[in-house]
């Protein structure tokens, strides 16, 4: 009898149910799932959300864990293969699992997992070195005008994703040829970063809320941001819109589960993320990496992915990139 309640007692380690109802589910403990390497978007998203659930005391334990390969798509092949161990994780994703899917990076897509909520929306930047002698994105355009191959853009994802798109929309909306961006392929914001910083690559682009620390520790300079007005975390950085360019470019993140989940425990899930919006806690992290509160739960995050999966695809094709 006693190994049977040691047995039970570790069924429910994530999750306490009550008995008097089963849809009743408290979540206590979130172990999240992150596709990439540390220093990324996906890194930070996951963190700072972990960070606020814990410290406004809306779970116990919160738990990290980075899984880079594929594109994203070895986090994604994981938590389906091992669906049912995985009741107790959200797998943090954004904008690239369309891209990727578009693109037969890997063969799933968001249809193959729970959908639990999009939760922020993070801006795009332009980042040079702080000594870069690229003042502005038009220096930026002047030297990718004259040569493309002379200016390398390093990105924490694969050619053809997120951090590919947005200079490639920029320089179109420059005039230049948005598919002759030479672009340097990273695992995660991190070590794209490190390449720029090493001389590797002339500028970066990536998260907003990842160049937001390293601006302000006087490493890089930020050229150009893609909201439509200039951010209160930084602002000191100039839109694209702003300089000349006609471009806007908000990447949303959020979280997916297994997909045999249980309906209570995504609805619990749901409920935890949704309370988080109105604490202190979350504010500070959301207002210290500048991001939007974006938050579409459900069945509506679903209805957002499809939309947003079409979009995506038109320009890409545009773009030339399908």
């Amino acid at each position: 009898m006693k190994k049977l309640a040691k047995l039970f007692a570790a069924t429910l380690a994530s999750v306490t149910i009550s008995l008097g109802s089963l849809s009743a589910v408290e979540i206590n403990k979130i172990h999240f799932l992150i596709p990439g390497g540390a220093g990324g978007g996906w890194d930070g998203t996951a963190r700072g959300t972990g960070e606020a659930l814990k410290k406004a005391g809306l779970i116990n334990t919160a738990t990290f864990e980075n899984m880079s390969g594929g594109g994203g798509g070895k986090a994604i092949g994981y938590l389906i293969e091992n669906s049912k161990s995985n009741h107790g994780t959200l797998m943090v994703n954004s904008t690239p699992i369309v891209i990727r899917s578009l693109t037969k990076v890997f063969p799933q897509n968001f249809r193959d997992l729970t959908l639990i909520a999009g939760t922020i929306g993070d801006y795009a930047a332009l980042v040079v070195p702080a000594g870069s002698s690229y003042r502005n994105f038009k220096d930026l355009v002047s030297a990718y005008k004259k040569n493309p191959e002379s200016v390398a853009i390093a990105g924490g994802s694969a050619p053809g994703s997120m951090d590919h798109l947005v200079p490639a929309m920029a320089f179109k909306a420059a005039g230049a040829d948005p598919t002759a961006v030479k672009y340097l392929p990273f695992d995660a914001g991190g070590k794209a970063m490190a390449a720029l910083l090493s001389g590797e690559a002339d500028a970066l682009s990536t998260g907003f809320s990842e160049a937001v620390a390293m601006e302000k520790a006087g490493k890089v300079r930020m050229i150009a941001v893609t909201s439509p007005e200039r951010v209160d975390a930084a602002p000191n950085v100039p839109t694209l819109i702003e300089q000349g360019y006609d471009v806007t470019f908000v990447n949303w993140r959020g979280f997916f589960a297994s997909p045999d989940l249980p309906s209570n425990m995504r609805k619990a899930y749901i409920e935890v993320l949704g309370k988080m919006y109105s604490t202190p806690e979350w504010e500070k992290v959301r207002a210290r990496n500048g991001w939007v509160n974006i938050y579409n739960p459900g069945d509506k995050f679903m209805v957002f992915l499809a939309k947003q999966e079409k979009v995506i695809g038109d320009l890409m094709r545009e773009l030339g990139f399908l």
